[in-house]
């Protein structure tokens, strides 16, 4: 199956459990949140949905403040179950958005990312990993995790390569704004 080209009002973002307890222990993890960030900043711009989940918060912290703040407007969605797609609240609000590709960031890449990608994709949604916005502890679990996911048909692209594939084109006044997210 052909992944499609991205387009802006076929898209949304999902944020998946960048908390402030884990994310000390997640390899590279200033990448991660900074990715993260710039492709939160450029969702807005584009006007994107964006929904950030927290994986059992009171044990696991909370979405950090720099997220929180580029993802301002973003809804805010607590779960148990490792794929944000097993948890019916998430399931409704993602649905509830007609759009059915879904840029996917966060942590970790081996269990709720991927759980979530290839849910997402088995419900005929289409997910779009941004590998340079995921994470795990160790880097050999993401590596394997990124591999698995490419095998089973989700697309695997970064943020910059998402972002200009959205905007589609130079010289507008969004691309005028995004320039310098992506510079």
């Amino acid at each position: 199956m052909k992944a499609p080209r991205l387009a802006g009002e076929q898209a949304q973002l999902l944020v998946i459990d960048l908390q402030e307890k884990l994310l000390p222990h997640i390899a590279d993890q200033e990448l991660v949140i900074a990715q993260t960030i710039r492709m939160l900043r450029a969702a807005r711009e584009l006007a994107l949905p964006i929904t950030l989940t927290e994986q059992y918060p009171e044990g696991l912290g909370r979405t950090p403040r720099a997220v929180l703040a580029a993802a301002e407007g973003a809804t805010r969605l607590e779960k148990t179950a490792f794929s944000a797609w097993r948890e019916e609240p998430v399931r409704r609000h993602l649905l509830s958005l007609s759009r059915p590709q879904v840029l996917l960031c966060g942590i970790e890449t081996h269990v709720c990312v991927q759980q979530t990608a290839l849910d997402l994709a088995a419900a005929g949604l289409t997910p779009l990993v941004l590998a340079d916005a995921v994470g795990s502890r160790r880097p050999l679990d993401r590596e394997v995790s990124l591999g698995r996911m490419r095998a089973a048909e989700v697309t695997v692209t970064t943020v910059e390569s998402a972002i200009f594939e959205l905007l589609e084109r130079a010289g507008t006044d969004v691309f005028k704004r995004i320039l310098p997210i992506v510079r």
